[in-house]
């Protein structure tokens, strides 16, 4: 430890912090912040999301993930696939396009941006021009058709993004032929959609705002059917075989169009407005999904009556006399259908419905009965109650791990057994080495237990506080309980609520006993419940204690919330983590810290107020202790109040820069006189937050006023079985932190087992530590004789933890907001402290950029584990994970299986690593020799090739030409066609050589 301390370079220092540092921000969990963007590939089976920040995310099968982020942060407006590829277009807010593809490096699949392109027009021309609203990429795989406001249609040759500008489709040449009462009374304007036939890819179907419907033929540049539609179109759907479309309207309507070989004008076949006669909201996507039993599948998003369900975000399917409303709990971003992509085959069949909201991810199963949701792997809604606390446990024992699964396996049964359906690409990452708990505490008062092991967050349990205490809302109302009767038949799905029944209801600190399987939960009114796992539902009765940790003291006056309610008599249960005791603090305060010792049974608390110790298998109350500061009246007031304090405490902050300010001049210039003093405060105001962001790691520590707010508030509390009273004799001990820098120890005397339930546990306070500068303790740890932290409660009971030495001194170990300070036991004397932000602190070792210093939200919900890992929020309802371990990563590793199409038109696959293999053992060259543009150039030329009359009538004449020579061998007419192609390859695309793509 003394080589971190000495100044200057060291070479064996350095070496050892590259051997104990190794910072990564490795993996995003939880749902992505404002999605704005969907894209699914039917090929890959990948699912792409974009965010307002520039994000995007692919997701395949668990532990299948990227990410890649555009450099200029603007939202992602549109995804898109290239057929057949391991490509994807993003459009973003400023009117660019993006080219991202997956690419292998050093054995596994990486996102990469390779090119970008923005849309100009002509000098002059207005932005709309060239604002696009539509695109498609073509399945030759060579363009892509851009669509605009001005209702022209531009050409972009792919990768190289180049403007195709003879190919470009005018709003001019839409309208020819158009009636002219139609084209009179309407403009073309922008063009709304883009789809290519299903059978016929040189026509492609352009659908306008205003209504008109074209279909266009790429090979004769020209208009070969118009759509005359009546209403504001919305979007466009090609049926399975091509002989009829769909379009959607802004009135709530949908119509089928027949699409006839012959010229003649085009009518309806039908119109439809599933939710009318009244004014309904648009449809802005629709699905039509042919069966094996004739009955089509209709799915579309919106279409509800504007006066009864205008609020609602809904997505609808109808199959038969089946129809369902999905009531989504946040606005739908968008959603697709998967459903069989092999083009031999003859009906869709959808399986599932994905769909985006703003707020959660949901799936619906839609062949199973009664459709129902399909439990994510991954991309949980964190949030689906505001996250108020986090508490992570390492290396679960397999016995708890499978209770916990169990007890959530119990509140899954309405979800779908169907496979995740979204499940392209191969997760290589090994097997997490351990099983880890991360749990979040919510405001609705629910507890969730998360598998934190691997890449994927997955919930496994959720456990709710409510059915202890009365609330203002029963639980067993539904504000979305229809009658049998009622139309249109809603259906609520997703976990998304933000809005709690009760605020106080809230979790804020949760201890977990991984051994016991002991659970202590506190929350916002002062509530403490202690609870044990039982792996069968039960009713019982939940015992009730108070703590006055004001002990009745004069002059102080609770002016926050009230305790909550409780309920009277048994109360049921489900499977898992149940209550059997509650500690109720007055004042029902924040419990701001808690401590549970299940060898001992013993659960602390501490609130604003003070602390207090009680004994959970007797169920009574060992002892409180007050620590509130006379003229801390702040923490009275209650949580609501405590914004008035804001003020207060960057007054103080200023103050204490500017003593430190003037301190330091002191000690540097030695005097100066009056002017120059007033000068340099009014420098200091100028730059007061500049100084402000240098003051954590630059400001000389001082001394904080016994005064300042909430010095009473309990910061962290401590069980350790060490030497209090002298150093011959160790006992049970709590130990107790506050705001105000100061650590209480009470002696405990626990009686033995056999008397435990007889005899009562005593406590008397032995020792009082104040720090000198006050400032607030954050930590307390006790160490053995070998300087090792003393293990968990049971950890030595369960043979995964070293006795500790208790035949050494033991030393306390106080960590404050200033310093770390190390003191003898049980003398309590100064040993060692090492001060963290002071000008003459510890020399700094290595420093990495994790949290903003301004995100004050991802710094108080940071969790660490015992193994270097680290949680923090990016965002409401995603965790940041990195790493500190140069031995323990956790991070995406996959691979995607690299498309290929062979001379007969049928599609394969082979993984990545397989390719790069044979590519490496064939001529020794590296993979990025031949790589993806090789792979690729030779599928365009193979496209184009086969689709070129005249290449393909020499071809049939070359082989016409050996077939009557049966004397020239078989091999030699074989090298006399190849030699052939390749003249042809060459005549075609200027190659100079070419590798053969055929036999």
């Amino acid at each position: 430890m003394r080589r971190f301390l000495r100044p200057g370079h060291d070479p064996v220092r350095e070496r050892l912090k590259r051997d104990l540092f190794q910072f990564n921000k490795t993996v995003e969990h939880g749902f992505p912040h404002q999605p704005s963007a969907l894209g699914y590939s039917p090929f890959l089976h990948l699912m792409a999301i974009g965010t307002r920040s520039g994000a995007i995310k692919l997701y395949g099968a668990p532990g299948v993930e990227f990410m890649g982020l555009h450099e200029e942060n603007n939202t992602v407006m549109q995804i898109h696939f290239i057929p057949d590829q391991c490509q994807l277009v993003t459009l973003l807010d400023d009117n660019s396009l993006h080219l991202w593809s997956l690419k292998q490096h050093s054995g596994a699949s990486e996102l990469r941006e390779e090119h970008r392109f923005t849309l100009k027009g002509p000098p002059g021309s207005p932005p709309s021009a060239t604002q696009i609203t539509a695109v498609l990429p073509h399945s030759s795989r060579e363009v892509l058709y851009l669509g605009t406001e001005s209702g022209n249609i531009f050409v972009v040759e792919l990768p190289s993004f180049r403007v195709l500008e003879d190919r470009t489709i005018t709003s001019e040449a839409a309208l020819q032929r158009v009636p002219e009462d139609y084209c009179n009374r309407r403009s073309c304007e922008l063009v709304e959609a883009l789809r290519e036939h299903p059978k016929n890819p040189d026509q492609i179907l352009i659908g306008y705002s205003r209504g008109l419907i074209v279909l266009w033929d790429l090979q004769n540049n020209k208009v070969t059917h118009h759509f005359l539609g009546s209403q504001q179109l919305e979007n466009l759907y090609w049926q399975r075989d091509g002989s009829k479309f769909i379009s959607c309207h802004y009135d709530g309507s949908y119509t089928q169009w027949p699409v006839s070989s012959d010229n003649r004008q085009p009518e309806p076949l039908e119109n439809v407005v599933p939710y009318g006669p009244f004014p309904c909201k648009a449809i802005s996507k629709i699905y039509w999904q042919t069966t094996k039993n004739g009955l089509p599948y209709i799915i579309f998003q919106g279409g509800m009556p504007r006066a009864s369900y205008g609020d609602r975000h809904s997505i609808s399917v109808v199959h038969g006399s089946q129809q369902t409303a999905f009531d989504f709990t946040s606005r739908v971003i968008d959603f697709f259908i998967i459903f069989s992509s092999e083009p031999t085959a003859e009906f869709d069949d959808p399986s599932a419905m994905v769909v985006l909201a703003e707020e959660e991810l949901v799936v619906i199963d839609l062949k199973s009965a009664g459709w129902p949701a399909v439990h994510p792997p991954y991309l949980a809604s964190l949030h689906c109650s505001a996250i108020t606390c986090s508490h992570h446990v390492s290396n679960i024992p397999l016995k708890l791990w499978e209770r916990i699964i169990s007890a959530g396996s119990k509140q899954n049964v309405h979800y779908s057994n169907m496979p995740w359906p979204i499940d392209g690409g191969t997760n290589i990452a090994p097997d997490p080495p351990q099983r880890d708990l991360l749990l979040t505490g919510h405001e609705d008062g629910t507890v969730r237990f998360w598998d934190a092991s691997g890449v994927c967050l997955h919930l496994l349990y959720k456990l709710s506080t409510v059915r202890v205490f009365l609330t203002d809302a029963d639980p067993n109302d539904n504000m979305n309980t229809l009658g049998e009767d009622e139309w249109p038949p809603l259906r609520k799905v997703g976990t998304f609520d933000p809005y709690s029944d009760d605020p106080r209801l809230g979790i804020q600190k949760i201890y977990l006993c991984k051994y016991s399987g002991y659970l202590a939960v506190a929350g916002t009114a002062g509530q403490v419940l202690v609870m044990e796992l039982n792996d069968e539902d039960a009713e019982h009765v939940v015992d009730h204690a108070e703590a006055d940790l004001l002990q009745d003291q004069e002059g102080y006056r609770w002016k926050g919330h009230e305790k909550l309610k409780t309920r009277d008599g048994p109360v049921r249960f489900e499977a898992g983590f149940q209550p059997f005791v509650l500690v109720q603090c007055q004042p029902p305060a924040v419990v701001t810290s808690l401590a549970l010792h299940s060898e001992w049974k013993l659960v602390a608390f501490g609130t604003s107020h003070g602390f207090g110790l009680f004994d959970h298998q007797q169920k009574r109350l060992v002892f409180v202790k007050c620590t509130l500061h006379p003229s801390d009246q702040l923490a009275l007031e209650g949580p609501l109040s405590r914004v008035k304090s804001l003020k207060k405490s960057l007054r103080q902050s200023f103050r204490r820069i500017r003593r430190s300010r003037v301190s330091s001049r002191k000690r540097r210039g030695g005097g100066g006189n009056a002017s120059e003093v007033q000068e340099a405060n009014a420098k200091f105001d100028q730059d007061a937050l500049q100084e402000m962001e240098l003051a954590p790691v630059q400001r000389k520590i001082e001394a904080r006023s016994a005064e300042d707010s909430f010095t009473g508030f309990v910061r962290t509390l401590y069980f350790a079985d060490t030497f209090l009273r002298d150093s011959s004799r160790h006992c049970p001990s709590l130990w107790a932190g506050t705001n105000g820098g100061t650590v209480y120890a009470f002696c405990l005397r626990v009686p033995p087992a056999e008397r435990r339930m007889d005899e009562p546990v005593r406590a008397e306070q032995a020792k009082e530590i104040q720090l000198m500068h006050r400032a607030p303790v954050v930590g307390i740890l006790v160490l053995d004789g070998r300087s090792t932290p003393l293990p968990e409660p049971l950890e030595v009971a369960h043979d995964l933890s070293k006795s500790p030495d208790m035949q050494g001194s033991h030393q306390l170990l106080v960590v404050s907001e200033e310093q770390f300070k190390v003191f003898t036991l049980p003398k309590v004397s100064s040993k060692l402290k090492l001060k963290l932000t002071a000008l003459e602190g510890c020399r700094l070792q290595i420093r990495y950029p994790c949290i903003r210093k301004e995100d004050v939200s991802g710094i108080a919900s940071c969790v660490f584990t015992k193994y270097g890992q680290g949680f923090y929020l990016i965002s409401p309802s995603e965790f940041e994970r990195f790493s500190l371990s140069t031995k323990w990563l956790v991070e995406p590793r996959c691979v995607v299986d690299i498309p290929e199409v062979s001379s007969n038109n049928h599609v394969h696959t082979r993984s990545g690593v397989e390719n790069a293999a044979r590519k490496s053992r064939g001529s020794g060259r590296s993979s990025s020799d031949y790589g993806e543009d090789e792979r690729k150039s030779g599928r365009l030329m193979e496209h184009a090739l086969l689709n070129d009359e005249k290449v393909l009538k020499e071809i049939q004449s070359t082989l016409e030409g050996g077939r009557g020579r049966d004397h020239i061998p078989t091999s030699q007419r074989n090298r006399t066609l190849s030699v052939r192609i390749q003249e042809l390859c060459r005549k075609k695309f200027g190659k100079k050589s070419i590798r053969t793509w055929t036999k």
